[in-house]
């Protein structure tokens, strides 16, 4: 099932706090030290209520750290909570803090907060859709993004309002390609169509633009995307090679300049851009490619480069006989005539991904908020002897919301 849940770390921990009778939430009246702590909302206690307690800082530059208090003292209402170790700046007038009781460590409220999401990992998702594979009527496994976990659908775009840049299948000559880099036609290592383009950069290659190609005049203004086919024989960053356009000869005055995203050494990938400045693009002439960053020898392929709009495509749901998932590889493969039926397009994979365990407390729960608080409260009420009516109460109310998820239907996993 899709996640319905909203809160942050820090709020699920205050939300078990209150469970627990075991939380108050406390702001400084004035600036402390770094190992002391001042409110003027604690008034009533007497001097030793606090000895032992736990703070976890909720603002300021001590956000997120956690101390234990050693002693506490009143004076003219106002309590000094004094904690170790020293944190990494002084206390400031309204910093905030949680306070809570000695037998219940927040570090171990993060551990039952943790249990909790792996306990219905399998039962519910993060829902992902992803449109970085592409069919090539030829390729039938393909790694899943690690964003994906699940897939319950699969579409190939089977059309596409699109027009061709240029096909890579023909030399780009419109100017001299930089020094120490080689410009070929490459009808061996291609794609689609009869060749695409390799440049061969030796070490001592310059960056810059490495070459461009004359292209009839397009006018771009209703598209969004340009996409296409790369490859390096090393790894690349994103941005390290640049895809360019103009409506000036040898992209002299550049409307366009696309970063190409991380590319994997020697594996082609389907590339996607957003175009930036679509509204200027209504004479484009030329298209060329940078070298931006110096990446040592290194071979770069482009191969099949097009405009597309992205909201005009027509995607067909793919029979569920024609795919199945590598659980070990965490692969994608076509079976039984699944190459040929999804042919050459963009395939959108729609699933879901592991729900997030939550390390900070600034990141937002994906399990169901109700359960997550229900069973960390059951958990941590566990280890308390006189708790253990509570304890298996929440626990109950937990293990009651677990069977009211939907199952999942029609999702296939690698987990």
């Amino acid at each position: 099932m899709p996640i319905i849940a909203t809160q942050t770390r820090e709020d699920l921990r205050v939300s078990i706090g209150r469970i627990l009778r075991a939380v108050k939430l406390v702001e400084a009246d004035a600036a402390g030290s770094t190992t002391t702590f001042l409110t003027d909302e604690l008034a009533t206690a007497a001097a030793t209520d606090f000895n032992g307690s736990w703070l976890v800082f909720t603002s300021g530059t001590n956000d997120g750290s956690i101390r234990q208090v050693t002693t506490s003292t009143v004076a003219s209402n106002r309590v000094t909570l004094t904690f170790f170790p020293a944190v990494a700046a002084s206390t400031a007038d309204a910093d905030t803090a949680e306070l809570w009781d000695e037998e219940y460590d927040p570090e171990d409220i993060h551990e039952y907060i943790q249990q909790a999401i792996r306990d219905v990992t399998k039962s519910v998702f993060d829902p992902v859709e992803n449109i970085s594979l592409f069919a090539d009527g030829r390729t039938a496994r393909f790694s899943l993004p690690t964003t994906i976990y699940r897939v319950r659908d699969i579409y190939i775009r089977k059309t596409v309002t699109s027009v061709t840049i240029h096909d890579c299948d023909t030399d780009w000559d419109e100017q001299t390609v930089l020094a120490n880099v080689t410009r070929t036609v490459d009808t061996e290592d291609r794609r689609k169509g009869g060749g695409s383009i390799r440049f061969v950069l030796a070490a001592a290659a310059a960056t810059g633009v490495m070459s461009s190609k004359k292209i009839s005049s397009l006018d771009l203004r209703k598209y969004t995307h340009v996409e296409g086919w790369a490859k390096c024989t090393v790894t690349t960053a994103a941005g390290d090679f640049r895809i360019l356009l103009d409506d000036t000869a040898n992209v002299a005055s550049v409307l366009e300049n696309l970063q190409i995203p991380v590319l994997t050494a020697d594996t082609w990938a389907y590339v996607r851009i957003a175009m930036d400045t679509p509204e200027l693009d209504s004479a484009l002439i030329s298209v060329g490619v940078r070298h931006q960053v110096d990446i040592g020898a290194a071979t770069f392929w482009l191969d099949d480069v097009k405009a597309t709009v992205n909201n005009e495509a027509d995607w067909v749901m793919m029979p569920r006989n024609l795919w199945m998932l590598d659980k070990e590889a965490r692969d994608l493969i076509f079976i039984d005539g699944g190459v040929e039926w999804a042919g050459y397009g963009l395939i959108k994979l729609v699933g879901g991904d592991r729900p997030l365990l939550l390390t900070t407390d600034s990141q937002t729960n994906e399990v169901p908020d109700s359960f997550v608080i229900y069973q960390a409260a059951g958990l941590a009420l566990l280890t308390q002897p006189d708790q253990t009516a509570r304890a298996r109460m929440y626990l109950g109310m937990a293990a009651e919301e677990k069977r009211n998820l939907p199952p999942l239907i029609n999702v296939r996993d690698t987990i």
